[in-house]
């Protein structure tokens, strides 16, 4: 299945276009965030028969680890001893296909207004517009942008020669390329880039402002052998300008920690500056804040505002560990908790998948046979 076009079990909403004037969709919950957690919060909503639509800010699904770490393993899933982040997104869309999510994507929600009937009328920046029982956030650092290099001139060839993300390694085949960069993303990429048989130090160089490095000691390791064995060139210094001609990059200059200028041709150039994360909107919702991040209560990982929920990276309460483990045990409670409003009427008990045969009739599959243990 692929992440840029979910089967129709996974039904792809508006990413362009105005819906002002459309009628609000109505809903039991929309969630914001397309990343693990987020598609994990629709398969633990789906269980309670819980509807949801699903908004994120970002052109596909997955979240920061398709968008940044697309094929960097992950080792910390549960009964999973390794995937990709491409993989866990796959799969977890695999997951969530008896429950025909609609995704919103390409748009950030930038308005939550409380309904006279307890309800909340939430408007993204494409006006696609909802009527919702529940909200639960799950976004991440919240709307995210790389950091961006700050040359004049430079920003013209985005896209085109300079890049802050990788989406296709294949782009950058035989190419004269330079990753700027010392944390784990840029160590990643050019680990990647020098696994091909084809390059040499000729035309793969990694440019760091320091000698030091931010990112795992195990990939400093092996990025010093790899330029000791000549499969790419390590610079230490900055990008200070620009060298182009006809709309094209042809160099860049680094100034060395001795003040020295040298001039590195290139094809392309990979920027890995770290992010810069901004809770943009959600900031002026009400919500309790502490540290840029939504603070939650542990039992069902609800705000102080009734009704709103937060899971993953974006909250914060005491002991809070940034894994996408953690965030999947935050999101299936809260799916408890976003149960009280969607039906305040009505007992929610806990249903085991192994056994129950509502649970079992709600994914579509056969009940086991009797005697099988519960999980």
């Amino acid at each position: 299945m692929s992440v840029n076009a979910p089967s129709s079990a996974v039904q792809t909403g508006p990413s362009t276009g105005d819906a002002t004037g459309a009628e609000p969709i109505q809903t039991d919950s929309v969630i914001i965030g397309a990343g693990p957690v987020g598609l994990f919060q629709v398969f633990e909503l789906g269980l309670l028969e819980i509807k949801a639509h699903v908004v994120d800010s970002l052109p596909r699904i997955g979240g920061q680890c398709m968008e940044l770490y697309p094929d960097k393993p992950i080792y910390d899933i549960p009964a999973v001893p390794v995937c990709s982040g491409r993989e866990l997104t796959e799969s977890l869309l695999k997951q969530i296909e008896p429950f025909h999510a609609t995704f919103h994507l390409g748009q950030t929600v930038s308005s939550l207004q409380r309904q006279d009937d307890g309800r909340f009328l939430v408007e993204t920046s494409r006006a696609t517009r909802f009527l919702t029982r529940t909200v639960i956030i799950a976004a991440g650092v919240g709307a995210f942008e790389p950091r961006r290099l700050r040359i004049d001139g430079i920003a013209a060839f985005e896209n085109a020669q300079l890049f802050y993300r990788v989406r296709d390694p294949a782009d950058f085949a035989g190419k004269r390329l330079l990753i700027a960069g010392g944390g784990d993303s840029a160590l990643d990429w050019a680990l990647n880039f020098a696994r091909e048989d084809a390059r040499s130090a000729s035309d793969l160089i990694l440019l760091h402002r320091r000698q030091d490095f931010r990112a795992a000691p195990a990939s400093v390791a092996r990025m010093r052998e790899l330029a000791g064995a000549g499969r790419l060139r390590l610079l230490t210094g900055q990008i200070t300008g620009l060298e182009e001609a006809g709309g094209r990059l042809l160099a860049v200059q680094v100034t060395g920690l001795d003040d020295a200028v040298a001039r590195v041709p290139l094809d392309a150039l990979l920027v890995f500056f770290g992010l810069s994360p901004r809770l943009g909107p959600i900031a002026e919702w009400g919500l309790e804040l502490e540290r840029r991040a939504i603070a939650v209560d542990t039992e069902k990982f609800e705000t102080n505002v009734p009704g709103v929920f937060a899971v993953g990276d974006i909250n914060i309460y005491p002991g809070k560990k940034k894994l996408i483990l953690s965030g999947f045990h935050e999101a299936a409670l809260a799916a408890f908790g976003a149960a009280r409003y969607v039906f305040p009427n009505k007992p929610i008990h806990l249903q085991y998948t192994t056994t129950s045969t509502k649970v079992h009739r709600i994914l579509g599959v056969d009940s086991p046979p009797r005697g099988a243990a519960a999980a």
